[in-house]
């Protein structure tokens, strides 16, 4: 009975440690234009725009940068809410969107998209362990010490596949359109989109802070 009371507790941990490290993101890379002055910092109207065919994504992405945004006091607007689906409209001109982007007031724009993502198995080879056992436990034979304290505990082993996504995030003067500021960041595992969105933002603002990009 102890022996399955400690295996429930080993597999249990097992799960919660494997679902506290699904997801990792941090940056691979970042770049800043040189030509940028502190100046930049004075962006305060920013049009997100997550390069997505898939709507929800596309949504729920934009949503999760304008919330982090926020927190920097900075306005934001998502393209979701001036511009269609690509797949459900024409691409319209680049005079066009700068106009509508412009005059909805925005004077840096962000963009987000996916630029790879990898696969890879690999075996995850089986654990062996004891058990532990009462006090005392070996005053009832030589069987019951054997039982209690040598019994093995063997989790067989098995494959998993690790996802690597690869995200780019732009900073764009509306104005010039020059690029004023580039990252890569590196997810293995997100499980979710909405535990991917736990960490992306913060770490995407987090390197633009370090960068001289936000106050």
């Amino acid at each position: 009975m102890q022996g399955k009371s400690y295996m429930l507790i080993v597999a249990l941990t097992g799960l919660i440690l494997l679902f506290a490290c699904t997801s990792t993101t941090h940056i691979t890379g970042a770049w800043k234009n040189p030509e940028v002055k502190p100046a930049a910092q004075g962006y305060d109207n920013i049009f997100v725009a997550a390069m997505s065919r898939n709507v929800n994504v596309r949504t729920q992405v934009e949503n999760a940068l304008a919330a982090a945004l926020s927190t920097y006091d900075k306005r934001t607007l998502k393209s979701i809410d001036y511009f269609a689906p690509r797949f459900q409209e024409t691409l319209p001109s680049r005079e066009a969107m700068l106009q509508k982007i412009r005059t909805a007031g925005a004077d840096a724009i962000l963009t987000t998209s996916l630029i790879d993502k990898q696969s890879e198995t690999r075996y995850v080879p089986g654990t062996a362990g004891y058990a532990p056992v009462p006090a005392f436990g070996w005053y009832r034979g030589f069987y019951a010490y054997y039982a209690h304290w040598y019994p093995v505990m063997y989790s067989p082993g098995y494959y998993v596949t690790d996802k690597t996504y690869f995200i780019e995030t732009n900073l764009y003067d509306a104005d010039s359109e020059q690029l004023l500021w580039s990252a890569q960041t590196e997810t293995v595992n997100p499980g979710s989109l909405d535990r991917f969105l736990q960490d992306y933002p913060e770490a995407v603002l987090t390197q633009m802070k370090r960068d001289g990009l936000l106050r």
